[in-house]
């Protein structure tokens, strides 16, 4: 079984298996950015037009959540039947970014209150056509 990222460098697993996300952080003013880029600093007040990629922290505070109750419309993937997934708005306090993502099945939002602490994960996302599994980055309660 083929197993790859759903989308291409927005994270990476290190050496003992932990995900990490992918950020672009400006050279000039340090502010990050998620999804990564390599130019166009955020900051308004910034005038760098160069962002190193930097790994971002693993773990974070939920800041927002939400719960889709709707499969999303095509060409989007979706299983059959859908089921309802949380969505996490975590703010990583170092880095002072806040990263959406899906929450891991099995948490709906119920589940989660804010200001609890959420840690990265990965999950499968889809099956292609072609049978390789997708996978992205997801969020969990922190253990």
């Amino acid at each position: 079984m083929t197993v790859l990222p759903a989308v291409e460098n927005w994270w990476r697993t290190d050496e003992s298996g932990d995900t990490y996300l992918i950020g672009g952080k400006c050279t000039g003013c340090g502010t990050y950015v998620f999804p990564p880029r390599e130019n166009n600093c955020p900051n308004p007040g910034c005038a760098s037009d160069e962002l190193a990629l930097v790994p971002l922290s693993r773990r974070g505070t939920l800041w927002s959540y939400t719960e889709n109750r709707y499969a999303p419309p095509p060409p989007y993937p979706s299983p059959d039947p859908f089921e309802p997934f949380a969505v996490a708005a975590v703010e990583l306090a170092a880095e002072g970014l806040i990263v959406l993502g899906k929450v891991v099945e099995g948490t709906l939002a119920a589940d989660l209150h804010v200001g609890m602490e959420m840690e990265l994960t990965t999950m499968t996302l889809y099956v292609d056509d072609d049978g390789v599994t997708r996978t992205t980055h997801a969020w969990r309660i922190a253990k």
